[in-house]
């Protein structure tokens, strides 16, 4: 309990730092960058009469500018961020049984792809800071069945991406970036944009990431054999640059239409404006937060590109992480105690696998996912991460309040 001269917690009874629901938020426009430039272009597109990326004009477009933004010789559009991440993991082409391995705390978005294409997911542990596939680790799962590692930059903090293509390309495997939370992020000054260093890159467009277009998805490569297996694979493997009616293998139709297409065009030109407010207000908050004892704010300020904003905090039990971000949330700053409810191995779709007919194909007598598979993961998820939504449009009085109502659940929550 918080000593007599401490305010009270809002959770307890006391004042709010700041009014619930005060802060805007990527679900309503406050916390959206979407101007009169996008209305035009969906005007454009349906006065066109043209609504389809398979003959109209936006969707290539938006491929052609996304490539060059991004430095990568190709860019593919599909219907979502993790239709992006099913065509890379089909244009890698697993054998059935063969493993990718993946990080343990994402969305599930990572992971399914690898079940679709009948593929086993190998789970490695985590940078205890980062959050981010530790390379070690990933060093240690590797088999003669492995055939890619998937790695996620999360929150928008750049993983040791370099380390992770160096250990793929001695290992002979290939390495796919999910890029969905970490738009112009970068693991070093200087480097490469995130999605470059791998040999593909996947990023969503989804409601809540730094552009949207409600959902929608983008992959890059400098493989061209790479680009045209994604390009077959969202498009039922309909070769359209030959002319032909045919259907040359087994594929799924992940298709941008043209209004989806259109906005990305727009917000494409907001991105860099977007990512240097979420950094310009994250770095206020960490100068602000930097003197509490065992808080750690993200790191290295400046290249990492704020989709979340995430804490991790020492000395507190599982109770206590919930407690802490409860009241958080009372004070009228939104935040989520682990990001997700567990480790993604403990969830039911891989520890009770029923696809394929009840089968469980291909997990089910393949590989076991016990508790203490990953405990940096384990440890994070249930005792030390608290993850704060992030947004461009906070104003720094804004900040200052988070800053503020950050403080007082700590000093109230955290054993001294």
């Amino acid at each position: 309990m918080p000593m007599p001269s401490e305010p009270l917690l809002a959770l307890d009874g006391g004042p709010p730092v700041l009014p619930r629901g005060s802060l805007p938020s990527t679900n309503d426009a406050a916390g959206r960058t979407i101007g009169p430039e996008e209305e035009a272009a969906v005007l454009r597109v349906l006065r066109s009469g043209m609504l389809s990326g398979v003959w109209g004009t936006e969707v290539k477009a938006l491929q052609a500018e996304f490539a060059e933004m991004m430095g990568s010789a190709h860019a593919v559009a599909c219907s979502s961020g993790t239709a992006a991440l099913h065509l890379a993991v089909a244009a890698v082409d697993p054998a059935p049984g063969q493993e990718i391995i993946v990080p343990p705390i994402s969305d599930m978005g990572s992971v399914l792809p690898v079940i679709a294409q009948n593929a086993v997911p190998v789970f490695a542990d985590l940078d205890p800071v980062t959050g981010c596939l530790d390379p070690e680790d990933v060093r240690r799962r590797i088999t003669s069945r492995t055939r890619a590692i998937l790695v996620v930059h999360l929150f928008g903090g750049a993983a040791r991406v370099r380390e992770l293509r160096e250990i793929a390309d001695e290992a002979g495997v290939l390495l796919i970036e999910d890029c969905a939370q970490a738009y112009l992020a970068r693991e070093r000054p200087g480097d490469p944009v995130v999605g470059t260093i791998g040999h593909l890159g996947c990023f969503s467009l989804q409601q809540t990431k730094h552009i949207t277009t409600g959902d929608g998805g983008l992959v890059i490569t400098d493989d061209a054999k790479l680009a045209r297996a994604m390009r077959l694979f969202a498009d039922k493997a309909w070769p359209r640059d030959t002319g032909e009616r045919t259907y040359l293998s087994f594929a799924l139709n992940y298709r941008m239409p043209e209004l989806s297409g259109a906005v990305a065009r727009v917000q494409l030109t907001r991105l860099q404006a977007v990512v240097d407010r979420r950094r310009r207000h994250a770095h206020h908050l960490s100068a602000a937060l930097a003197q509490l004892p065992g808080l750690t704010t993200p790191a290295p300020a400046g290249i990492h590109a704020y989709w979340y904003y995430p804490l991790l905090v020492d000395g507190l039990d599982h109770a206590g992480l919930r407690r802490f971000a409860a009241a958080l949330g009372a004070e009228g700053v939104p935040c989520v105690a682990g990001y997700i409810a567990r480790p993604l191995y403990q969830e039911p779709v891989l520890r009770e696998p029923t696809a394929y007919g009840g089968s469980g194909y291909p997990i089910r007598g393949r590989i076991d996912y016990p508790d203490g598979e990953c405990p940096v993961a384990e440890a994070l998820v249930s005792e030390r991460l608290l993850a704060v939504p992030w947004n461009e449009n906070y104003t720094d009085e804004q900040v200052d309040a988070m800053a503020e109502a950050i403080d007082k659940v700590h000093r109230a929550v955290v054993p001294a």
